[in-house]
């Protein structure tokens, strides 16, 4: 394997693994050591990929939002004559993860935007770019299922989009503490199996 394949290969394993970490027991609670011991990486190498812990944090967030971004991809290409049920597979998708878990985790974004938003402004501003890259390709999937005639022309997909995102969050917030799915699958039949609904 040549040198920047290593690189690049430890600097994945050192994300992903920060996924994980960050999920289970927030920024805070997560110390770069045992990320760094769990990939067999030494302390004094983790400044050949990140900067700090937060731009690690920051880095984290913008792989984590990566596979959710192509997996939404991946729905609406395969679904180019139905968009809007192309999203409702690909919350379903979600749904069912989020049970597998047994309604551990929650999503990543989420709860660091409640644990370091406030705090940290590298980690807001990765967290507003993470976000913005889901909501913009929800945003195109529901302006795709206007065009369609599958969804409410009369709000904006935009508008749409920002309350899909933001009702989900809070779904899923209260799915962990009421260790149940209902949340999210009645925000999911609600708005897109009702409301976004061309009447």
């Amino acid at each position: 394997m040549l040198k920047s394949e290593k690189k690049e290969a430890s600097r994945e394993s050192l994300l992903n693994k920060g996924v994980d970490v960050l999920m289970q027991q927030g920024y805070h609670g997560t110390g770069l050591k045992e990320i760094l011991d769990a990939v067999n990486i030494p302390k004094g190498s983790f400044y050949n990929y990140f900067d700090s812990k937060e731009d690690f944090a920051a880095k984290v967030i913008q792989h984590y939002v990566d596979s959710f971004v192509l997996r939404l991809v991946a729905h609406l290409q395969q679904s180019e004559t139905d968009a809007l049920a192309a999203i409702q597979h690909y919350f379903d998708e979600l749904i069912a993860q989020v049970e597998k878990n047994d309604f551990k985790g929650g999503c990543l974004l989420g709860n660091l935007m409640g644990e370091v938003a406030d705090t940290s402004p590298l980690c807001q501003q990765s967290l507003k770019v993470a976000v913005n890259r889901f909501r913009e390709l929800l945003q195109s999937g529901l302006a795709k299922a206007q065009q369609q005639g599958t969804v409410r022309a009369d709000k904006s997909a935009e508008d749409m989009a920002d309350l899909l995102i933001n009702t989900w969050q809070g779904a899923l917030l209260r799915a962990k503490i009421e260790e149940s799915s209902r949340p999210v699958r009645q925000c999911c039949e609600d708005l897109l199996g009702n409301f976004f609904r061309s009447s």
